[in-house]
This record gives C-alpha cells, structure tokens and sequence, in this order.
C-alpha cells in the first residue's frame, strides 16, 4: 500500500555472486591436486563424501582455527573443483554457504582408496540433488549435533573426543535391515567411553513411528548380542514428555527392554551461557523418573545401564576411525572407505 510501503531489506532475493573462475577436471588438474591438496584438504574431502553435506560453520568448527581461515581454503578448493557449494534459500535473513563433493575430489578420493569414482557411487548431480531434497534440513541437523560434540572437543584440552561418527548411509548399509539410525558415535570423557545410535526428531514424523522403531533395535541387539544405547533428540521439552510416553509404552513390551537402553533429551536445556554440546547433563533414561536433578552428561549415562559392557574395545564398530596425527586441528576422526553397497552386513555387526 501507498501508505506503508514494502522496504527494500524485504524484496531481497537470492543473492547474486561474482562469477568465479573454475579449472577444469582433467589429467592435468588432478597432477596439479597431488601437490597442492593437504592432509586437511583430503580429510575434507572424505567427510563430504561420508556425510554429504556440511555447512561453512561446521566445517569451521570441525577443522579450521578461524572462519576466514575456512573461507579462504574452502574458496579454492571450489575453484579447484574439489568441492561445490549451494546457498538454500530462506524467506528471512542469509542461509549459510553449504559444501558438497564435487567431480575433483571425488577422483582423488577414489584414486587414494584404489577405486574408480564409479564404485564409490558418486554422481555429481546427485550431490548437488540434495540442495533441493526435502531432507536437506534434517541431514544438516545431525551433521550439526555431531559437529557440535567435535566443538567441544577441541576446547577440552584433549580430554573429550569423538572417535567415530558414522553416517545414515553408512549405518544402512550395515543394519539397514533391521533398522536405520540416523548415526552412530562413540564418545570418550576422561577415560570413560560410550557407543550409541542417533535417533533425530526433527518434529515432522509422528512420534508413533519413533516409537516403532524400538523393535528394530531389539532385533539387532538379538542378532549380534550386543547391548548399544539409544540416543533421541527431540525439538523441544514438550515434545519429549509425548515421545517419552509413547518410547515407555513401546520399550516395555519388548521381548527384552535391557537390550535398548534409551536415554531423551531436548534442545531447550542445552546452557546458553556455553558453546552448546550434547555432551552437557541433558540425557534422561527411559527408565528413569524425575525432574530435571535426574539429567545425565553424555559420557555418564554408563553408569545408568551397568549392564551394557563398556565400549572401548578393538572390535567395536569405528575402532578403525583414528584423527589425523599430522595435523592438529583436525579433531574429528576421517571415516574409512564406504563398504561396497552389494556387501552383506556381518553376521555380528557390531563387534
């Protein structure tokens, strides 16, 4: 209207970027990577491919001392065709850069596993496809969860750390006949040491199939014989009271509920005073009633289920996830080679 007019801050639109000069993928540019990629740059590389989308923040957070350290590298290896990046839109404010694995470094990656880039199952357009997937915020929202046990980490003076993080991909390729968690990590506090699966309410599924998902962990704690626990994060305080009924009802009608031990937890009790981790006394046992004097840190939930054996064992899945030695600001641990997609899960898949 005339008489309030829209202001210009409220017409923005995608923001227009300057044309950026690209090197081809060829013979020739792949001799030039050999010498100018770094360990860091490779490891980028590989979590891209294991994770398929992060963030310009959590790639700072994950290995760069500085945000314009990150941007400066993250630039050329964009020139360099390494990695490609996409902005989704959003109706307020800027969405930050998102990084995905482009046609360079994914020949350098399958070059330095012995592979060709076709049996890593890479396909350029599907990398950039999941700029427009529906799932694009919920794949970003456990890439930030586990980035953000990665930040505390490096402030920890090398008492935390994450030694595994496995991705939903990966994950199904190993259980994904009896269930789908959205990752798997282990998580060491001054000695002690946890191995769990990531289940990520993002509120957009009833809490009814959360639920239904128990019975598949049951049944993977009965083939392997292996007691995990089972993390859930939920959106907000309210929504975990309704998920907790509704997991309480479903673990109990387990043939053997001990086999999943559950622990919940919500966003609105991380502290705003810190760097929020969900390493912080936020995890509620299912089996546990009371107030919020009954929170656990996550490395501690051990002690709530004395009857899961402990995790750091050599054959523990993500014993092989070691961080890089030869840089140090590397924290988080290079994932190994995918398993080939046609390859049967092991017939005790967890140690």
């Amino acid at each position: 209207m005339i008489s309030n007019p829209t202001p210009q801050r409220g017409l923005r639109g995608h923001k227009t970027t300057r044309p950026t000069p690209r090197a081809a993928n060829t013979a020739e540019h792949q001799a030039m990577l050999a010498w100018r990629l770094t360990p860091r740059d490779k490891w980028i590389i590989r979590m891209l491919h294991e994770h398929r989308v992060l963030t310009i923040h959590q790639l700072t957070d994950l290995t760069f001392p500085s945000a314009r350290a990150a941007r400066m590298r993250l630039r050329e290896l964009y020139a360099w065709r390494v990695v490609d990046r996409f902005q989704p839109f959003v109706s307020v404010g800027t969405a930050p850069m998102h990084y995905v694995l482009a046609p360079a470094g994914a020949t350098v990656l399958a070059a330095e596993d012995g592979l060709d880039v076709k049996d890593l199952r890479y396909r350029h357009d599907r990398a950039y496809g999941i700029a427009h997937s529906l799932r694009l915020a919920h794949i970003v929202g456990v890439n930030e969860w586990f980035t953000a046990l990665v930040a505390a980490s490096r402030t920890s003076s090398g008492e935390e750390a994450l030694t595994a993080w496995w991705s939903e991909t990966r994950c199904a390729r190993h259980f994904g006949d009896l269930v789908k968690p959205d990752g798997y990590g282990r998580w060491t506090n001054h000695g002690t040491e946890i191995e769990f699966f990531l289940e990520y309410d993002f509120g957009t599924e009833p809490l009814t199939k959360l639920a239904g998902k128990l019975t598949g962990y049951a049944a993977l704690a009965a083939s392997s014989g292996i007691t995990t626990p089972v993390l859930v994060w939920l959106t907000t305080a309210r929504r975990e009271a309704a998920a907790r009924r509704l997991l309480h009802r479903a673990w109990q009608t387990l043939d053997n509920p001990r086999s999943v031990p559950l622990a919940t937890a919500t966003a609105d009790l991380l502290s705003p005073d810190a760097t929020p981790s969900p390493a912080e006394e936020v995890w509620l046992p299912l089996d546990t009633v009371g107030g919020a004097n009954a929170r656990w840190t996550l490395h501690r939930l051990t002690a709530a289920w004395p009857h899961v054996p402990p995790a750091n064992t050599p054959d523990k899945p993500g014993s092989d996830l070691e961080p890089m030695s030869d840089s140090p600001l590397v924290i988080a641990p290079a994932p190994r080679p995918m398993p080939p997609a046609s390859s049967q899960a092991p017939s005790n898949p967890c140690r």
